[in-house]
């Protein structure tokens, strides 16, 4: 490593295809650090639910930004950013390779491409729209967005109201449209960061099955008592970790409103779906340096670690 070129490695890929292993893995051989980049591994009290690394590989390796938040917060690809840039800095300064892993693109584009400033939103603002999220309903707050932003509205799906209540207060503190401020100069990464990006990219039937096996797996891990005191904590429904996959469905649940099969099959599916959705957005928005079109195995790594090796020695030559 020099001072002139400081290398990360971003591991991205949709949910259960293996990269926490695969990080794990690259960790241990090449003296990393890993640093999450899942927009739900930042709550503590959802480590059984979003498949955060076990205590016991958080200890082979260190791990970053896993659990560092009160599901309680909200989080946003800006203030990640922030403290994923200083666990970098941190891990090159203890003479470690960054290795950055997660499913949330945005969060991983933030990172290598920088982001658009964004406004400051009024306490007021933001509260008052929540009630009404609350209120009304995610759809009806579309509807509203629709007539007043068509443009923003239309990229939006109408069930998202983590993103819809966004673009309001946007427009309710500014006067201007989201796309607005997204369309301005981006604040890119420090310039000395040399960003390698590795893309696991399962075929969709091995990937689907994955996705069964890990929330099938849940039940015997816990994840019925994990849901049951995250409901315990009477949070606003909008906070983005109530949204997390699982949630709804084992709540119901836990409600009384459907058996146990049911939610199972409901959280699998809204899983499967999400999957879907990572990859088509990975497709589109990465620039893979490598691409690893497989479920995670071992047979990945003598591939994987030759390709990191070398690029590791062309940017120290």
């Amino acid at each position: 490593m020099t001072e002139e070129t400081q290398p990360v490695l971003i591991l991205a890929g949709p949910t259960a295809s293996g990269k926490s292993a695969l990080a794990l893995a690259l960790a241990e051989e090449f003296d990393g650090t890993v640093i999450n980049a899942d927009s739900m591994q930042v709550y503590r009290e959802l480590r059984i639910l979003t498949a955060r690394p076990s205590p016991e590989d958080e200890a082979r390796v260190p791990h970053r930004l896993y659990g560092v938040l009160s599901a309680a917060e909200r989080c946003s690809a800006g203030s990640w950013r922030d403290m994923a840039l200083a666990e970098v800095a941190s891990a090159h300064d203890a003479g470690r390779l960054p290795v950055v892993c997660g499913g949330t693109g945005l969060y991983l584009k933030a990172l290598a491409e920088g982001l658009s400033p964004m406004p400051h939103i009024p306490a007021a603002i933001r509260e008052r729209l929540a009630v009404r999220l609350e209120a009304e309903g995610a759809a009806a707050l579309h509807a509203e967005l629709a007539s007043r932003d068509p443009g923003v509205a239309e990229r939006l799906e109408a069930n998202d109201g983590q993103r819809v209540l966004r673009a309001l207060e946007v427009l309710e503190a500014t006067g201007q449209s989201l796309a607005d401020w997204q369309a301005g100069p981006a604040e890119g990464p420090p310039g000395n960061l040399d960003f390698t990006t590795l893309l696991l990219a399962p075929p969709r039937e091995a990937l689907y099955a994955a996705c069964d096996r890990r929330l099938a797996a849940m039940l015997t891990d816990g994840v019925l008592d994990e849901v049951r005191q995250l409901n315990a904590m009477g949070l606003d429904p909008s906070l983005p970790a109530m949204k997390a996959l699982g949630v709804r469905e084992f709540s119901e649940f836990l409600a009384g409103n459907c058996d146990l099969q049911a939610a199972v099959a409901a959280a699998q599916q809204a899983t499967r779906r999400y999957a879907k959705r990572q990859m088509t957005w990975f497709r589109h928005q990465i620039v893979a340096d490598l691409l690893l079109g497989a479920q995670y195995s071992e047979s990945l790594l003598p591939e994987t670690f030759s390709f990191i090796r070398q690029k590791l020695l062309t940017a120290a030559g």
